[in-house]
């Protein structure tokens, strides 16, 4: 399994999936993006491209053939579906988890979301910058997925890293530019098995949820399971890893 983490996440999002996934025996891979986490800057733009390249040097230095269960979260389904277009050989099925798809961003009510959050990561980025978020590590706003140990530290140590940040609002910022990338590079193979997983009750943000099942739909294997209590951050914590494993199981067969 390949973990691609959304936006301002990175290895340490993943640490009870990781987990969950163990005791089942799998082994998964999850990666700090270049400049965030523990990761060193990379050369900008940090558009999709960028980081398709990056994981593909990173997976081939590190003997890593595949071929992959890609499992996206956020923003990273953007980058899953580019990496998985260029590397066709190498995917052996997708999982979405309340993920972004690059076709989304056609809906003019989800491009106007995405540039008010770039506005957004753009503020947090500075706010990171001057200092501001470290009296806030210790709440609940540096840690929505609910992490433990030393996870819990590294995610709480990220939200107040300016570093960190910036990188983070430089990759929201290029989120249009990934989209229309992904979308050139071509539509995902319906050959592959496709399980989505959306976060919060089915009727909410229906509109929106149609868009996100849109790959499972099109695939001639696609599933989708609405986890109805979870939230878009939470899902990746320890009460809903199960989800995510039941979804990668699945594409095993």
């Amino acid at each position: 399994m390949l973990l691609e983490a959304g936006s301002f996440g990175f290895s340490a999002d993943w640490a009870a999936v990781q987990g969950a996934l163990a005791t089942q025996g799998l082994r998964s891979i999850a990666y700090d993006r270049a400049g965030l986490g523990f990761s060193d800057p990379g050369a900008a733009p940090r558009d999709g491209l960028a980081i398709a390249r990056d994981l593909e040097a990173l997976l081939a230095a590190a003997g890593e053939a595949g071929p992959f269960i890609l499992c996206g979260h956020s923003m990273g389904g953007l980058h899953v579906h580019l990496y998985a277009a260029r590397n066709p050989a190498r995917v052996a099925g997708i999982v979405l988890v309340d993920a972004a798809t690059p076709a989304s961003m056609e809906s003019g009510r989800v491009s106007a979301a995405v540039g008010q959050y770039g506005r957004a990561a753009r503020l947090a980025a500075w706010g990171a910058g001057a200092g501001l978020f470290g009296p806030l590590v210790g709440t609940w706003l540096s840690d929505g997925i609910g992490l433990e140990g030393a996870a819990k530290a590294e995610k709480r140590w990220a939200f107040a890293a300016g570093r960190h940040n910036r990188a983070a609002a430089e990759e929201v910022a290029a989120w249009p530019a990934a989209a229309h990338q992904a979308l050139e590079a071509g539509d995902l193979d319906p050959a592959w098995p496709v399980a989505v997983l959306l976060a919060g009750p089915q009727r909410e943000r229906a509109w929106l949820k149609t868009l996100q099942a849109a790959p499972a739909a099109a695939s001639r294997r696609g599933c989708v399971e609405h986890v109805s209590a979870a939230d878009h951050a939470n899902i990746l914590g320890a009460r809903h890893a199960e989800a995510i494993v039941r979804a990668i199981e699945w594409i095993r067969g």
